[in-house]
């Protein structure tokens, strides 16, 4: 059965930082390009941050650019997400997703993931 399992969500203050992990099981995820995606109360999924298997070709969406870090270990089946500055605006569940092929070009579609984790809370208080 495959699984995805965030952790490290929580309550911090505008400008400081956490670290979010997620761990794959079930299958082998070495090629899968991982993703995070975050939704906010009464707005819709939205890509924040993938990386492709190789672990050289990060994406980030424009409002976390310079401020998050995506980073991945293959041997352990983890990816995680550094977010530091952190802001009100990025309150939000978080979610990993695992696309389930070789190769998806459309890596900040929703659509394009087959995995996903059931999600951890981040809220920042101002």
């Amino acid at each position: 059965q495959v699984q995805l399992v965030e952790s490290g969500g929580g309550l911090v203050q505008a400008g400081g930082s956490l670290r979010l992990s997620c761990v794959a099981s079930g299958r082998t995820f070495s090629r899968d390009t991982m993703g995070w995606f975050r939704q906010a109360r009464g707005k819709e999924r939205e890509f924040v941050a993938a990386i492709r298997w190789s672990g050289v070709n990060l994406y980030y969406a424009d409002f976390v650019k310079g401020r998050f870090i995506i980073s991945r270990n293959i041997v352990k089946n983890t990816v995680s997400l550094e977010m530091n500055s952190l802001k009100p605006d990025d309150t939000a569940v978080y979610y990993c997703a695992a696309d389930g092929s070789d190769y998806s070009p459309d890596y900040y579609s929703a659509e394009t993931y087959r995995y996903w984790g059931q999600g951890t809370q981040v809220t920042v208080s101002s």
